[in-house]
């Protein structure tokens, strides 16, 4: 189902995904509004499950995480079961920050952070160990040209 909101709510949500830190009075400023107006469409988006939650975006080298893996999974298994072993074993993973499944070649797709190749392939070991993949195959990233970008709203 489409979520209703107009040009104020997206003002709203744009300011915020620049700068979740804004106080309600600094937002309400922001796109014109009242502090009490402010507060009533924040609740209502809240309340609406369009706003998720509030978190922070850190630099991965910053943090050690200096590669980047994209890994492209095919299977031959597509049950139930398999599919929740999978999918449980992989969230299991700290280093897989994002996790879809995709259509196309493969069938799903991890990104994963990893300090250096090393890492990298203890997570790699810890992935064909726990589940059965047909083929596995990772992409090392050498730049971030945009990673981690606002939604088009």
């Amino acid at each position: 189902m489409e979520e209703k909101f107009d040009q104020i709510d997206r003002a709203l949500l744009r300011a915020l995904q620049q700068d979740a830190r804004l106080s309600q009075r600094e937002l309400a400023e922001k796109v014109g509004l009242s502090q009490n107006a402010c507060w009533r469409r924040l609740k209502s988006l809240y309340e609406s499950g369009l706003i998720e939650s509030h978190t922070i975006r850190m630099d991965p080298a910053r943090l050690g995480l200096n590669l980047t893996v994209f890994v492209m999974i095919r299977t031959r298994h597509h049950s139930k079961n398999w599919l929740e072993t999978f999918r449980s074993e992989v969230s299991a993973i700290p280093n897989v920050i994002d996790f879809y499944r995709i259509a196309g070649d493969y069938d799903y797709m991890l990104k994963v952070v990893a300090e250096d190749m090393n890492a990298f392939d203890r997570v790699y070991q810890r992935l064909i160990e726990k589940v059965d993949l047909d083929t596995v195959t990772s992409y090392m990233t050498m730049e971030a040209i945009a990673d981690a970008r606002d939604l088009p709203i």
